[in-house]
């Protein structure tokens, strides 16, 4: 147990599974309070009931956060369990892997819904508790936006419009005390081993292109670093990305 995040209140989404529900325990083992956001009933309140039982300050929110009327719920559960908001971490987000050419308008929305508006809505929810306390922010974004990858695109448009979306709050929120920073991260998490599985040959092209020959531990590579940029340990580090991705791209 550590104290790095003592006395800080935290909302992580997609907080049942993967990388989102590898924050959640790293969040909790350095003394935050937290509510977590999924649609996966099941998986969360189970989630919430182990955590519970070793102890930690913790609440399981079934959401839908491509509903924009979820952010303010979202934001006044987290105050009334962590009794105030420090942290919003923006983690949830679904998507289609299909070529641009049959990308529809559905397939768009399903991206946008769920990665760059729900986080919009949710930044612009919490910024009065996040002001209050000189909190913080991680959104994410991915190799996907980065590189251009193929089948792609409307997570890579999603992605990448939140990057757009967290510098702008990074330079407009910094006289507000709010950090706002955005991780990259290449994790083998259930479904990128299930995508292992199905294209090894992809998979080991990609893994060709990780100098540390290794894809990312969601708990031990992925969380720590959300960890550093919740605490005030980066108190003098906002609008960057952070590439949690064993080297595979190196930004300039």
């Amino acid at each position: 147990m550590g104290t790095r995040l003592s006395g800080k209140g935290a909302i992580v989404t997609g907080g049942a599974g993967g990388i989102g529900r590898a924050i959640v325990a790293a969040f909790v083992d350095e003394g935050a309070s937290v509510l977590f956001v999924d649609v996966d009933q099941e998986a969360g309140a189970a989630y919430e009931r182990e955590l519970t039982a070793a102890g930690h300050t913790v609440r399981f929110l079934r959401a839908d956060i491509s509903e924009k009327s979820a952010a303010a719920e979202i934001v006044e559960a987290a105050v009334e369990t962590c009794g105030r908001l420090d942290v919003l971490v923006n983690n949830a987000h679904a998507s289609r892997q299909v070529p641009l050419m049959e990308t529809t308008e559905e397939i768009l929305a399903l991206s946008m819904d769920t990665g760059f508006y729900a986080t919009f809505h949710l930044m612009q929810a919490a910024h009065a508790q996040l002001k209050a306390n000189s909190g913080a922010v991680i959104n994410f974004a991915s190799g996907s936006g980065l590189r251009g990858m193929p089948l792609q695109a409307s997570y890579a448009a999603a992605k990448e419009a939140i990057r757009g979306l967290s510098r702008v709050a990074a330079h407009e929120w910094a006289a507000d005390g709010i950090r706002v920073n955005i991780v990259s991260p290449l994790a083998a998490t259930e479904g990128v081993q299930n995508w292992m599985d199905s294209f090894p040959e992809a998979a080991a092209k990609t893994l060709k292109n990780v100098p540390l020959g290794r894809f990312g531990d969601p708990r031990t590579d992925i969380a720590p670093v959300v960890v550093f940029l919740a605490s005030d340990e980066s108190q003098y580090i906002t609008g960057q990305t952070v590439m949690a991705d064993g080297g595979s791209i190196m930004l300039r």
